[in-house]
């Protein structure tokens, strides 16, 4: 794929209803280790299988997509041959999968994770009420240390694609702690259907309410999607209480030997199912 097949692919995620936009794509063509196969029929573009390499732990496959109209040939099946290919001998490869792509990748050796589940609202304000001081708007200065941290609790290095998030987005980029120490932290993007909040990361499940409360009660009329995994659902009920709905779930699988889990105890949302 390259930078001019964008379109063809934003093309696929509106047929699949799905929510990425061009910059989206722009992260599997120009950040290091990235790549995207394409399918092709007379000239036109019919699916797309996208991968992430997070240094020496774990790569990332997703963007899964093939034209409604050719579904059942076979293509899926090819693409995913082909990004796997593509990543070589790497020890352990990932990705969340859809109800519907996960026979697809149990043919292919992917095994369960766990499960996670998708939250949506249209924000309300006023169900909002952060603690003054709990979080404030993450600086650039404040990355490095994230970037730092994070790597202990992702379990892989994905700091192309956090500084990434914070460039498009740091309206949804919080910090939680005092002085020097870290107590969480929260990225997002902007989307075609919805705003993504995540990786939200926090020592706490309150910790982790104050960072989406800060950014929340900013975004007043604004929806969001939150992708919560199994371990973290400890917060669902209040993420219910302040007018989100589960709305539909993914499965974390993995094919190959998982070097590192790192802390999902701290993932209380992830950055989406296209970048784990």
């Amino acid at each position: 794929m390259a930078h001019a097949d964008i379109a063809a692919g934003l093309r696929l995620c509106r047929a699949a209803q799905w929510n990425q936009l061009e910059d989206d794509w722009r992260c599997f063509l120009e950040l290091k280790g990235s790549g995207c196969m394409l399918a092709e029929r007379d000239g036109s573009v019919i699916g797309t299988a996208a991968f992430l390499r997070y240094g020496s732990s774990f790569s990332w496959i997703s963007m899964m997509l093939v034209d409604p109209r050719e579904r059942g040939a076979g293509i899926g099946s090819r693409l995913l041959e082909s990004a796997l290919d593509a990543l070589g001998p790497q020890s352990c490869v990932r990705l969340d999968a859809t109800p519907l792509g996960q026979p697809l990748y149990c043919r292919h050796g992917f095994v369960p994770e766990y499960e996670l589940d998708r939250a949506k609202a249209t924000v309300a304000a006023e169900r909002f009420h952060p603690l003054p001081g709990a979080a404030r708007p993450m600086e650039p200065e404040d990355l490095h240390r994230v970037l730092e941290f994070d790597r202990q609790v992702f379990g892989a290095d994905r700091r192309e694609l956090l500084v990434s998030l914070y460039r498009r987005a740091p309206k949804f980029a919080w910090i939680a702690g005092q002085g020097t120490l870290l107590a969480g932290y929260s990225f997002g993007r902007p989307g075609y259907l919805y705003n993504q909040l995540g990786p939200i990361i926090a020592e706490s499940a309150a910790i982790a309410r104050e960072l989406v409360s800060h950014c929340f009660f900013r975004h007043d009329g604004v929806s969001f999607a939150i992708d919560v995994p199994e371990a973290a659902r400890e917060w669902v009920p209040w993420m219910e209480s302040v007018g989100f709905e589960v709305e539909r779930p993914f499965l974390r699988m993995s094919r190959g030997e998982i070097r590192s889990h790192g802390l999902p105890e701290r993932q209380f949302g992830i950055a989406g199912p296209e970048f784990g």
